[in-house]
């Protein structure tokens, strides 16, 4: 019975410190065993480890990659253009027995101090030999990429491994925002002007061109319609001619009888003329028995007849009125 009853406590005591002596290394992380300060063992690989109890010391490092934002940092480019930059960089321990020779047990929060120094160096480096147009063209990925190789480099020592750095922001300070703003705005007000003058120019050169047409095109339409006038009256001329070489006298009575209408159709129209005047040399020759126009012939009479209802016309229109 004490034999069992020390056996207990004894077995109690194995158990606990084979359990002590154990450890599980997870995927997620890396793991290193410690004897007073120096590494004894380096575990990678995920599984189940032994370690000596109280003497050994099991310390765990993040395996997975780790995100850093930097603070602004305000930097100067080639041409002068101060600006001001923050970047976010992704790392990971590389080599997690250089990592704790190179943090001491402070870890990851050390790590992260020192990666940010070394990344701001670098963008200095890099941004400082570049004007600030670079940065924010197409070259900013070349840029970012070089900042990344060279904080990789220097990253090394501290057994990280830089993966990739991105400037998340790049701006102006801002003192010198509004200038900037004032600079941009007169570069697209002038930019503006050039346009503006540009299509008035445009457009001057149209509306002139339009002009010009419009003086040919009404040039050529009155020099057509004077030829088309003219040939018209050659016409005219051509048939009155004609008319006239046929019956000269008829010619003459015609006339005559256009004449009376347009003199007379006035409601209180006067005229002074003398009676023997040729004017009424057809109204003359009206005779109201009609026997000597018998004797002149058809011709005759029908000019007395035509006289005749020209000289009642205007007779017949003052009582109308």
């Amino acid at each position: 019975m004490k034999r069992l009853t020390l056996l207990i406590p004894a077995v109690i005591i194995a158990g606990a410190l084979v359990l002590s002596s154990m450890f599980i290394v997870d995927e997620r992380e890396n793991v290193l065993v410690l004897q007073f300060g120096q590494v004894k063992q380096v575990r990678t690989d995920p599984g189940l480890y032994f370690r000596i109890p109280v003497i050994q010391e099991v310390v765990r490092y993040d395996a997975r990659i780790l995100g850093l934002q930097s603070q602004p940092l305000e930097v100067t480019p080639a041409d002068d253009r101060r600006l001001v930059v923050d970047a976010f960089v992704r790392w990971r321990i590389a080599d997690v027995q250089r990592f704790r020779q190179a943090v001491g047990t402070e870890g990851v929060r050390a790590a992260q101090v020192r990666i940010e120094r070394i990344l701001n160096a670098a963008i200095r480096q890099v941004l400082g030999s570049v004007p600030s147009g670079a940065v924010l063209s197409e070259d900013r990925t070349a840029l970012m990429n070089q900042i990344r190789d060279q904080a990789r480099r220097e990253a090394l020592a501290l057994g990280a491994d830089v993966i990739d750095v991105r400037l998340t922001r790049t701006d102006l300070p801002e003192q010198n925002l509004a200038a900037t703003y004032a600079r941009m705005r007169a570069e697209r007000e002038r930019e503006a002007a050039d346009e503006v003058a540009r299509g008035n120019e445009a457009a001057q050169r149209v509306r002139a061109q339009a002009d010009r047409t419009v003086v040919e095109l009404v040039s050529t339409a009155r020099r057509d319609s004077e030829i088309v006038r003219g040939e018209a009256d050659a016409a005219r001329n051509r048939i009155y001619a004609e008319a006239f070489g046929r019956d000269p006298e008829f010619f003459a009575f015609s006339r005559s009888l256009t004449s009376y209408e347009r003199a007379l159709t006035g409601t209180n129209a006067a005229m002074v003329l003398s009676p023997d005047s040729d004017f009424f040399r057809f109204l003359r020759e009206i005779d109201p028995t009609g026997a000597a126009l018998a004797a002149e012939g058809p011709a005759a009479a029908a000019r007395a007849s035509a006289a005749e209802a020209a000289a009642q016309a205007p007779a017949e229109a003052a009582p109308a009125n």
